[in-house]
């Protein structure tokens, strides 16, 4: 299974599930309540950088869904945030957060780069776009170690999950290349490990 790529004129490809005509009321709706949920679960200015990144994360999931792309000025924008907040929200420890931050982002990259290099390698496709790759930096800057392996748990179970659904419900025969814009998981799915990260192990 495919993580999302684009075609051989160099196109990027659509999912082939039907979009409706309710999608942008949908994700009105779904912004609000990021932003409601983020504001409450984590007060001040906490909050209004957990909404900004939820909202970033959601503009991605839908261009992803829509175009197998992850746009940079997206991921570039939830980075630099991300490592805004590693500094804005530590006191006097901001340099070593800041640090941290972007030691983790460094390293999860460096991770989904090293993935997408050896399935390429094993299938002579790629399987994993850069997108997917600069998105685990987001991931990385927001994200304690123990969270970034839940977050990236979470967006593996959701995609799987969905194709699995799609082809039931469609009765098409599952296949080894089938593509999937693993961007429209993982980018929820980080907002969701930074939910957990400010609420429930806040408290450990």
């Amino acid at each position: 299974m495919i993580a999302g790529s684009k075609d051989e004129s160099g196109r990027a490809t659509r999912m082939d599930w039907p979009i409706t005509g309710g999608e942008l009321a949908v994700a009105a709706v779904a912004a609000l309540g990021v932003t409601a949920v983020s504001i409450y679960s984590a007060h001040g200015l906490a909050g209004a950088m957990g909404a900004g990144l939820g909202l970033i994360m959601l503009a991605i999931a839908v261009i992803d869904a829509r175009h197998f792309i992850i746009p940079d000025p997206l991921n570039a924008a939830a980075f630099a945030l991300g490592l805004a907040q590693a500094m804005v929200l530590n006191g006097q420890e901001r340099w070593m957060a800041l640090i941290e931050a972007g030691l983790r982002a460094a390293i999860l990259a460096a991770l989904f780069l090293l993935l997408r290099a050896g399935y390429a390698r094993l299938r002579g496709r790629d399987g994993i776009g850069l997108g997917d790759v600069k998105l685990a930096a987001v991931a990385g800057a927001w994200l304690d170690w123990l969270v970034m392996p839940l977050a990236i748990e979470i967006a593996a179970v959701s995609a799987l999950a969905a194709y699995l659904f799609h082809h039931v419900l469609r009765k098409r025969a599952m296949r080894a290349t089938a593509r999937l814009p693993f961007g429209l998981f993982f980018a929820p799915a980080i907002w969701m490990g930074w939910l957990l990260q400010v609420t429930w192990f806040a408290s450990w």
